[in-house]
Parts: C-alpha cells; sequence; structure tokens
C-alpha cells in the first residue's frame, strides 16, 4: 500500500485558502495506486494535473511511477494552491512545477500530444451559474467546489472544447473525478465520442456523495 503523502507542513490556515484533501481526492489516489502496474509500464514522461490545490495528488502520482521517471506539471488559478503544491513537493522529495493559469489556457500549444497522464479532480457541486462564474474569478477555495448547473461546467470546457484528446500523448490516460449528480456513464459516452476509450474504473459512496473516477485512454496510432 502506497503512504498517502506527508502534508504535516500545511496549517488550518493554508486549508481556509485551499481545499483539504477529503474522499474526493482519496478515491482517485485509490485509482491511481490501483492502476500502478499499467501506469509504470506506460513509463509517463509527463504527468499534469489540474486544479493541484495542496498538491496530494500529484505527489501520490510521483510515487507511483516514480519520482525521477517524470516531469510533475500542477497548474490552479489559486495563487495560495501554487504554494502549497510546491511545499507539499518540497516535504516529500519531489519537484512539483506548480502554474498559475486557468485550466490549460496559456500551456495548450506546447502541449498537444505531450501529457502522459492527465489528472483533475474538478469542482463538481452543482451551482447555479452566477455563483460559479464569481467562485473561479475569486480564484479562491470557493472555486474548488463550486461547478456550475450540473456540476460539470471546467470538464465540459475541457471535453467539448477537444482539450483532453489534443494533449494527452498516444496512450496516455485522463482521470476525472466525478460525483453521481455530474452524470458519469454520460462523462464516459462524451469522451469515447471525442475518440477516447473511457470508463468507470472506481466507484464509491462517501456519506451523501457517490463518488466516481473516470479514466479515459487515447489509442496508439500505429503507422502502416
Amino acid at each position: 500500500m502506497i503512504p498517502t503523502p506527508e502534508l504535516g507542513h500545511l496549517t488550518s490556515q493554508d486549508y481556509r485558502r485551499v481545499y483539504e484533501p477529503a474522499e474526493d481526492t482519496f478515491i482517485l489516489l485509490d485509482a491511481l495506486e490501483a492502476d500502478q502496474e499499467r501506469l509504470q509500464q506506460r513509463q509517463p514522461r509527463l504527468c499534469l494535473e489540474i486544479g493541484s490545490g495542496s498538491g496530494c495528488v500529484s505527489a501520490f502520482l510521483s510515487k507511483v511511477v516514480g519520482a525521477t521517471q517524470a516531469a510533475y506539471l500542477c497548474i490552479d488559478i489559486n495563487p495560495e494552491a501554487n504554494r502549497c503544491t510546491r511545499l507539499t513537493g518540497d516535504a516529500n522529495g519531489i519537484h512539483l512545477e506548480a502554474v498559475r493559469t486557468s485550466l490549460v489556457s496559456s500551456l495548450y500549444p506546447r502541449l498537444r500530444n505531450s501529457v502522459d497522464v492527465l489528472l483533475f479532480n474538478p469542482p463538481y457541486v452543482p451551482t447555479v451559474e452566477e455563483e460559479e462564474a464569481m467562485a473561479q474569478s475569486q480564484a479562491d477555495l470557493s472555486g474548488a467546489w463550486a461547478g456550475g448547473a450540473t456540476g460539470t461546467r471546467l470538464v465540459d470546457q475541457l471535453i467539448d472544447g477537444g482539450v483532453v484528446e489534443e494533449v494527452l500523448s498516444p496512450g496516455g490516460a485522463f482521470y476525472l473525478v466525478a460525483i453521481r449528480q455530474n452524470d458519469p456513464p454520460a462523462l464516459c459516452k462524451r469522451l469515447q465520442e471525442r475518440g477516447l476509450d473511457a470508463e468507470v474504473v472506481l466507484a464509491r459512496r462517501a456519506g451523501g456523495e457517490h463518488l466516481h473516477v473516470v479514466r479515459a485512454t487515447k489509442a496508439f496510432v500505429h503507422q502502416r
């Protein structure tokens, strides 16, 4: 069993500004650990986490595939999350490159066909659109949970904008956390319509939420 990353350096003050790892975080860690052999065989060179928050997930991924095996790029619109992510990397002996940006907007052209592992535990709580827009514009803790009318506004941007299949390398995998209200089967279908092999790989109930992890994989292109 792979231990949860060291987070003792983060304080209650930090968690007033940055999302504290919770059950949705831990189901993603469990999905990555279950795929350890698959991920190690893939030998990823670039891992990208969208919305890194505390840095817990990327630090854990480094334990799965190797701290020196890949580069770990962590993006978040919240500057406090960038700071906490760097500290978590330091505390766990891994360099986590923290970049402040919204989704992959400022990095998109350079990331095309190059991301071997893409991670996203998005803001998935259904909220009114005005509340979600305000939360994202403030770039603070509220942006970690407010997800728009269906809880999938940012996910919709990634899928419908073609970002997922564009940034993944051939054979690359996208891991996405969702709740039942987000309609995980529909998310899988939409990813499949974009040419990806998508399925729910882990599901569990945590309190009042039914959590799911969707994995979508980009096919290798075979040259004749």
